[in-house]
């Protein structure tokens, strides 16, 4: 007699009457898992934007890392771990098990919801250029996005015809059933209201954007030095940026942070100066400083995705030094390259404070580089850079056309995520000639190429320049197409696994009415009663709900 009563209790764990409770939990778990697939989504898609990121939490903690590829890794070790949990809970739901999570899965999964809380706090406050990078990796992506997520959609429609079909209170079918149905509808139809410009015709394609390599090439070499802008040259670079700074002597300097500490030994040679502003050195110390060793530093090399360095340029590396602006104007009129760069005004106290565009400009008037080279970026005194070089050729911000044109400014610098976002017709429709910072990623690069931008300023030019053709760019016929084919088959798929659940349970419902008739009860057991095994044996049902 306790032997039943054990028994019963065991096969009343495992009732489908139970579902209700069991799918609150498994809806829990499905939420978590969704909330940090997104947000590992959104990291993927912001990949361009690692750079910047480990710069930011240098600028902050001093100690250089690969902060978002450790972040990266995170996210995605708790995606695996909620999808492991919530595969779990399925198929201990479709056993007819109650779920029950031991202690140290309870505490993991709240601390997923703290961490999850957490970065998406930090992106929401603090990190909003995020949100612009995703939004515009949509305009490429989500012709592919929208397929795949049909797909996933119809995956997911076998638990929840299951649930639909076992649920017995109408508010929880309506509670699952809608939100699946309504998302379903939304799929079907977005494309109609859906526009990328990588979805074009070929012959509308315009001409590869021109490259400009930014500090030179950074993943090549030490950035902003002799060797990175040479490597930069080798790699068919249009044109050259660059920082520069003015040292205390008034000598033009390359230099892109404000003080030593990153990119320099000056740890070494002086360290309680090493937080002192990089404008009040003299040449004579900064010429001495080394310039490469940190390059070639396996904790401080500024890229993950760097390729090693060959012995040679191992060895050349270590030997760079600061270069001063003449000798990065030397080498862009020796190969007839474009020049770009941001010049930082000096500190309260310096000689230049008030005249340091005028020395930049005659520093650059005796190297004897064309003018027309000179893509003038400062702002500052430009009425004077106008009168004493008339050919620079003039760029600005992101500015109102208007006040653009009315300076006559006729070319504009602006970073990507901006722009994008800020009436990007507009400044094509007024035939202004358009540079974006700082794209590596090929889908940044391929976004830019099929809106007709007319050149990057670029980490990764040895990947960029290998580009042929815009990645993930299809033709609008092509699209459509894989639309309406995708929908039918999903459709078809979709009402074959509803139908099929909804079959099995009206079969489950008649095998457990014909037994009725053998135990004796008017109107039958419920369902998951446990049946007698030869009864059970005979219809090939067991005692499994």
């Amino acid at each position: 007699m306790e032997e039943e009563k054990k028994q019963e209790t065991r096969r009343s764990k495992r009732c489908p009457s139970c579902i209700e409770d069991k799918c609150n939990h498994e809806c829990y778990v499905t939420y978590i898992t969704g909330l940090y697939s997104f947000l590992l989504f959104v990291w993927i898609e912001t990949s361009n934007e690692y750079h910047g990121f480990d710069w930011v939490v240098y600028l902050l903690t001093g100690y250089w890392y690969f902060w978002s590829i450790l972040l990266l890794s995170l996210f995605g070790i708790l995606v695996v771990y909620t999808s492991l949990l919530l595969i779990l809970g399925f198929l201990l739901i479709r056993e007819g098990y109650e779920l029950y999570l031991f202690w140290c899965h309870k505490i993991l999964v709240m601390l997923v919801i703290l961490i999850c809380t957490f970065f998406l706090s930090i992106l929401c406050i603090y990190w909003k250029d995020r949100w612009l990078t995703f939004g515009l990796s949509l305009k490429v992506f989500a012709p592919h996005v929208h397929l795949t997520m049909i797909t996933v959609v119809v995956l997911l429609s076998w638990p929840v015809a299951y649930y639909l079909v076992h649920l017995e209170q109408e508010a929880a079918q309506v509670a699952i059933g809608l939100p699946f149905f309504l998302i379903l509808l939304f799929l079907f139809v977005v494309p109609w209201g859906f526009y990328s410009p990588c979805v074009e015709n070929e012959n509308k394609l315009g001409p590869k954007p021109a490259l400009f390599g930014h500090r030179g090439a950074p993943m090549l070499a030490p950035e902003n030095t002799m060797m990175s802008f040479e490597k930069a040259v080798e790699n068919d670079a249009f044109g050259l940026e660059t920082d520069v700074f003015l040292s205390i002597d008034e000598v033009p300097f390359l230099m892109h942070d404000h003080n030593l500490r990153r990119t320099t030994n000056i740890r070494e040679v002086k360290p309680n100066e090493s937080y002192t502003a990089t404008s009040f050195f003299y040449w004579k110390f900064l010429s001495t400083l080394n310039a490469g060793e940190w390059f070639v530093d396996s904790w401080k090399k500024p890229f993950y995705n760097m390729k090693p360095l060959s012995e040679a340029d191992k060895e050349k590396a270590e030997s760079q030094k600061i270069p001063k602006l003449s000798d990065y104007l030397d080498i862009a009129r020796k190969t007839n390259k474009y020049v770009i760069f941001d010049l930082n005004g000096p500190p309260p106290k310096h000689p230049l404070r008030s005249t340091y565009v005028r020395r930049v400009v005659d520093v650059i008037l005796k190297s004897k580089i064309e003018q027309h080279l000179v893509y003038w970026l400062p702002g500052f005194d430009r009425d004077y850079v106008r009168w004493k070089a008339p050919n620079f050729q003039h760029v600005g911000r992101l500015d109102p056309v208007a006040e653009l044109k009315k300076e006559n400014i006729s070319i504009i610098n602006v970073d990507y995520k901006r722009l994008f976002h800020n009436g990007l017709s507009d400044y094509k429709a007024a035939n202004f000639i358009i540079n974006l910072y700082i794209v590596n990623e090929p889908w940044v690069f391929s976004l830019a190429w099929c809106s007709k931008i007319n050149s990057v300023t670029t980490d990764n030019i040895v990947l960029l320049r290998q580009i042929n053709y815009p990645y993930y760019s299809m033709t609008p016929k092509s699209y459509v197409l894989l639309w309406i084919f995708l929908d039918c088959i999903s459709a078809v798929f979709i009402f074959t696994i509803f139908y099929f659940h909804w079959w099995r349970e009206n079969l489950r419902e008649q095998v457990f009415e014909r037994t009725s008739s053998y135990t004796g009860k008017v109107g039958g057991l419920p369902h998951c009663y446990p049946l007698p095994q030869d009864i059970g044996s005979a219809f090939h049902v067991t005692d499994k709900c």
